[in-house]
């Protein structure tokens, strides 16, 4: 079993980057692999819904980051999002990121999920409601820790003195090992994955 979880900061060893090594180290304590993948500092293209990823076929015209995320993806069981907060809210280079990762990928159904945020002060719970709706729009479990998955520091350093914040990235991995493992042995128990039924899509214009 395998996690991917995704740093979403232009900072590649930032705060966001030693939450995401708390949940990474917890995870292999509860004997699941686990990659952070950094989305870089360049620029990232927004979905501009030319459909010419025919809407899940896990390539995107725009063939950089995400591409090969959708990669890593497609084997992983598991996924966990990390952002910073920027004026309430998650990094604009991630927000890109993910709205065409989720509009060109078919590799997340039923896959557990998480979110987390980084940052000094306020605007955490909005970046994590923001992040988890890309989860639930496409059927992933959501994993939970003892606290909002968050933590708090302007720099790697404050966030090793936010105790809670670490005991709740460890938490988080845990859970998710947990989640991940009671997957994995409802499949071996003859527990098949739901059947998704063919989307039907309502406008609201009549």
């Amino acid at each position: 079993m395998k996690v991917l979880l995704i740093n979403g900061s232009p900072h590649e060893h930032g705060c966001t980057n030693r939450a995401l090594e708390e949940v990474a180290a917890s995870l292999k304590a509860n004997g699941v692999d686990s990659e952070i993948f950094w989305i870089g500092k360049g620029d990232i293209h927004g979905c501009i819904a030319c459909y010419k990823c025919g809407g899940n076929s896990n390539h995107c015209v725009f063939d950089d980051e995400v591409n090969q995320a959708l990669i890593k993806m497609q084997e992983a069981d598991g996924l966990i999002v990390g952002s910073p907060v920027y004026y309430a809210s998650l990094n604009g280079a991630l927000s890109a990121f993910l709205d065409r990762m989720f509009c060109c990928g078919d590799c997340f159904h039923h896959k557990p999920a998480a979110a987390v945020a980084s940052a000094r002060r306020a605007g955490t719970t909005a970046t994590l409601d923001i992040i988890q709706k890309y989860f639930t729009i496409s059927q992933m479990p959501l994993v939970s820790s003892q606290y909002w998955n968050m933590v708090h520091g302007a720099c790697p350093e404050d966030v090793e003195k936010d105790l809670e914040g670490l005991q709740t990235m460890r938490t988080l991995g845990q859970n998710m090992a947990w989640l991940l493992k009671c997957i994995e042995a409802g499949k071996k128990a003859g527990i098949d994955t739901p059947e998704t039924e063919a989307k039907i899509k309502t406008n609201f214009i009549l």
